[in-house]
């Protein structure tokens, strides 16, 4: 790795893009020091997998990173900014960086201010480290806000960073989120004001930028949509990103869920998508490492 700890730090972009970052990102757990670390699962290597690292609390970055490179995926997301040196010495890419989180997002000229500090910092550390992607939200839904004056106030932030994103060669990517489930925090985010695709694709569109891109989260289109495949087939132009994980529950990519992920893989590679495509999935079985190795063979098509 080119650019050590000492080197992020000085740069500040990195204590700026943890200080963005909602808690249950933040390296402030215990670890689970009992790991075992699996057998190979990636042997196609067609779909470029990472993992999201909040999903597997408490096992640190490092150790999930551990666990990454030996089932042969080559990206993690979702951990700590301060994390980043250690798994990129381990040889993992950062798939996606962090920003302002889901709820006070750009939807509110409010919240302004704060979003693009954090916009603009989490560009800068996504080009120090080499991620392709800088992860955006709407925000939720505000009273006395109208969705065409919420939609106004988001493209308006988003066109205010842009042209530094376009500079340092980053993508902002919107994630569209469900507001059915408020069965849990990440489950579903009732109020979530993109909680309609074609209103994030619409949103994306108005940016009219080549560097703004859609999170195509599989799970949260199910939740709110169905109709996966269709949906990504006509939306491939602009998507950035991918999550998956299963439904109902947001668990495991196994038989006790709806989405049969092998077929929307595939589906994912005929349109030609060369980015990343990330396990989001909350673990259900007994042993997180045996659910991850399992969902990375399945999405290996």
């Amino acid at each position: 790795m080119s650019l050590s700890r000492r080197q992020l730090l000085r740069t500040g972009a990195l204590s700026v893009a943890a200080s963005a970052l909602p808690s249950f990102l933040r390296a402030d757990e215990e670890p689970d020091t009992s790991l075992t670390l699996p057998e190979r699962a990636v042997t196609k290597g067609r779909i470029k997998q990472s993992v999201m690292g909040w999903c597997f609390k408490p096992m640190s970055p490092v150790q999930l990173a551990k666990v990454c490179r030996a089932l042969g995926m080559p990206a993690i997301e979702g951990i700590s900014a301060d994390s980043y040196p250690d798994v990129m010495e381990l040889g993992l890419k950062i798939a996606i960086v962090g920003s302002h989180g889901f709820a006070n997002g750009p939807i509110t000229t409010a919240n302004h201010a704060a979003c693009k500090e954090k916009l603009l910092g989490s560009i800068d550390l996504a080009a120090k480290v080499g991620s392709p992607n800088v992860i955006t939200f709407t925000g939720m839904a505000e009273p006395g806000i109208s969705p065409e004056q919420g939609a106004k106030n988001c493209v308006d932030l988003w066109k205010s960073v842009m042209g530094h994103a376009e500079k340092k060669g980053v993508r902002l990517c919107l994630e569209h989120l469900n507001s059915r489930d408020d069965s849990h925090p990440m489950k579903g985010h009732p109020g979530y004001f993109g909680d309609d695709i074609d209103l994030c694709a619409d949103l994306i569109k108005r940016v009219d930028s080549p560097n703004m891109k859609l999170l195509f989260d599989i799970y949260h289109v199910q939740v709110m949509h169905g109709d996966v495949i269709r949906r990504l087939r006509e939306l491939q132009d602009i998507i950035g990103h991918y999550h998956t994980a299963g439904n109902p529950g947001r668990g495991e990519l196994d038989d006790t869920q709806e989405i049969h992920y092998p077929p929307i893989m595939r589906a994912i590679l005929a349109t030609g998508y060369e980015g990343y495509v990330a396990q989001e999935f909350i673990p259900t079985w007994d042993d997180k490492v045996a659910a991850l190795r399992h969902a990375v063979a399945l999405c290996d098509v």
